[in-house]
């Protein structure tokens, strides 16, 4: 499609004044992108050719198809209209393109961030079932522990903690998630098990870094021990949950994550925090089949994994 676009648009030039359907799908990789450079990346064009398509185009439609916003291109309510328009072509010419089993094959570049651990044990995972059914389709994990973005520029998919509040998108609860204390085996043996809440006191604990951390709940979540004093901190959990392994003290770690580990020990099973994972899609994004088969994985995946989500039983 990419190809196509190249020749159309290179031979557009003769019909400064008409409708190309190739400019439709070059607004369709501005739109999704948000930006000119990867609208031109995506087609194999360059900066200027991408401007100059969508100058014409917006000579064609007699008004404004984009208007720049705080963090890259945005579509106005023309552009909208164009920007379906620009679907049903694309839909089209997908169409003429099916694989062995007759169905239309899926190509193209997907975009998202996830937290760590999210994208390590949830999203990859879903990411591979979808190219294994379309090798055409890769996916671009961006990892990143923040709130949704009002501007999901370049981005089709965000997974947050935490419901989030935006505008123009689609959001979807995924699943919970439960947070609990832990702590190593070699630990415990040369250090008293706390067997109250008041005894943590005497331990320390691994977690985020207070002054960098951006999502409420998971700062909601230092406040279920707020006496115990910092051992180490990190903005990654993959570092939370290997000090914690390494003896530093007690982790605040996500179950999925720390039940992995048999060297690792849930510690007073009452003290913990249930989260939520959601989904954050732009509305321009999902309605791309590539877009909407990664976010089934993500969901179907989600499904199977619910009760590993909310971790096993502690001892006791």
């Amino acid at each position: 499609m990419a190809e196509r676009a190249t020749r159309v648009c290179k031979n557009a030039d003769m019909f400064p004044d008409r409708l190309q359907s190739d400019d439709l799908l070059v607004l369709l990789a501005v739109g999704r992108t948000g930006r000119f450079t990867a609208a031109a990346d995506i087609l194999g064009l360059n900066h200027t050719t991408i401007a100059r398509r969508i100058d014409g185009l917006e000579k064609a439609l007699g008004g404004r198809a984009l208007s720049r916003g705080a963090a890259g291109w945005e579509l106005t309510d023309l552009g909208r209209q164009a920007f379906v328009a620009g679907e049903e072509v694309e839909g089209a010419l997908r169409r003429l393109t099916t694989d062995v089993e007759g169905s239309p094959t899926l190509s193209g570049v997907v975009r998202m961030s996830a937290t760590d651990g999210f994208s390590a044990y949830l999203a990859a995972p879903a990411a591979v079932s979808v190219r294994r059914r379309h090798p055409g389709v890769s996916v671009e994990i961006v990892t990143a522990t923040r709130l949704a973005s009002q501007n999901r520029t370049g981005l089709d998919i965000e997974i947050v903690v935490g419901e989030p509040h935006v505008h123009r998108a689609e959001a979807i609860r995924l699943a919970d998630y439960r947070l609990g204390l832990y702590a190593s085996r070699t630990y415990l043996t040369e250090n008293a098990t706390p067997a109250t809440a008041d005894e943590l006191t005497a331990h320390p604990l691994i977690y985020f870094v207070d002054a960098m951390l951006q999502v409420d709940d998971l700062d909601l979540a230092r406040t279920l021990v707020p006496q115990m004093a910092e051992s180490v901190t990190s903005t990654n959990v993959f570092v939370h949950v290997e000090a914690t392994r390494s003896h530093a003290g007690i982790g605040l770690l996500p179950c999925y994550m720390a039940d992995r580990h048999q060297d690792l020990v849930r510690v007073l099973p009452s003290v913990g925090a249930q989260l939520t994972y959601w989904l954050v899609t732009r509305t321009e994004s999902v309605r791309r089949p590539e877009v909407a088969a990664v976010v089934d994985a993500i969901r179907a995946l989600v499904d199977t994994r619910r009760t590993e989500l909310l971790g096993r039983p502690g001892p006791g």
